[in-house]
């Protein structure tokens, strides 16, 4: 009985150190919560206070994503990280039209809009870039300034494929993901393909388990251009505030070329970074350079 007793002392003891870790952990990166977007639930993250800045996710990927840039953005700003709707933790709604891209900004707004601060600064990636450029051009009057990584203008972008095939051959999965049953070929494991680390690949699996990778695809489906690929007659307007661009080189994905010409996009300064050696998940590749240049730009 009193090595029973013992043994019990210490498996409680164990566990409960290990909780502490744990909830010391997710400390660490911030608070939980719920935003409400016209009837769909979007999951948060966030940490500190000061100047508000909202970041975005891209595909495949979810809040955690921004965890190497959370700590130290947090000890100048509120840093906010959400989980785009049907990702993670937020709602999945479904059907194609609900992940149209007026959608997605209006997510955005709604987290902005939560956190009672007049202005914001965006920073998105992927995807989340995509809904950073287009909440740029459409609510002006709320952004402060614009941080973009690993997506191009919309304007280089659609130049880039109506004109360049090796940018056309780069974009051919997209082309996958927009068939009807492109979800069923498609797994969490698959889509973690890209996390290096194990710790964190096993975080990923488990979130993409809780999405749907239906409305994951739907992202492609409702906004990426399709065949044939032509540059609009409609002007797109230009982004007022200051923008800074990080873009890895060895996108295999978005080529370096629609990179040209962004600066005819955008009224105020333009601040563009390259990474050589550096993928599509720039802020992974090269975290600790992104993590300090971001930093020092935000608070020049």
């Amino acid at each position: 009985m009193q090595r029973r007793r013992i043994f019990i002392e210490w498996l409680v003891a164990v566990v409960m150190a290990f909780l502490l870790v744990g909830s010391s952990q997710a400390k660490e990166l911030g608070t939980h919560g719920f935003v409400d977007s016209d009837g769909v639930k979007l999951h948060y993250v966030t940490a500190g206070k000061g100047p508000l800045i909202v970041m975005i996710h891209g595909f495949p990927d979810y809040w955690y994503t921004w965890r190497n840039q959370m700590p130290t953005l947090a000890k100048n700003f509120q840093v906010v990280a959400y989980d785009q709707r049907g990702y993670n933790k937020s709602d999945q709604p479904e059907g194609v039209d609900n992940y149209k891209t007026e959608v997605l900004v209006a997510d955005l707004l709604a987290v902005v809009d939560h956190f009672k601060q007049k202005k914001v600064i965006v920073v998105g990636h992927d995807w989340g870039g995509m809904v950073a450029w287009s909440f740029a051009m459409s609510h002006a009057d709320r952004l402060d300034r614009l941080v973009i990584l690993n997506l191009p203008h919309p304007n280089g972008l659609i130049r880039e494929l109506a004109n360049n095939p090796r940018q056309r051959r780069a974009s051919g999965y997209a082309r996958v993901f927009q068939t009807a049953d492109a979800a069923s070929k498609l797994t969490p494991e698959l889509l973690a393909f890209w996390i290096k680390d194990d710790d964190a690949r096993a975080k990923y699996v488990e979130a993409f388990g809780r999405s749907s990778i239906e409305g994951m695809l739907n992202y492609y489906k409702a906004n990426f251009p399709r065949e044939p690929y032509e540059v609009p007659d409609l002007e797109l307007p230009k982004v007022k505030c200051s923008v800074l661009m990080f873009h890895g080189l060895d996108d295999t994905a978005l080529l370096p070329g629609a990179l040209n010409d962004t600066w005819k996009w955008v009224s105020k300064d333009l601040t563009l970074i390259t990474i050589p050696a550096a993928g599509h998940f720039v802020q992974h590749d090269a975290s600790d350079f992104v993590t300090r240049k971001m930093v020092g730009w935000l608070k020049e």
